[in-house]
């Protein structure tokens, strides 16, 4: 259960894979941020 493990989040991130345990979908934090900062750019 460390890189090398592809089910693992930890081991995705290693491989540079998605999938269940490291989704591709941005969070919702994330999207109100970048949201908020290009709003700020454009006005």
């Amino acid at each position: 259960m460390g890189r090398g493990d592809k089910k693992t989040a930890k081991g995705k991130r290693f491989k540079g894979s998605f999938g269940k345990s490291r989704p591709v979908t941005k969070s919702l934090a994330q999207k109100a941020a970048a949201k908020k900062t290009a709003a700020k750019k454009s006005a």
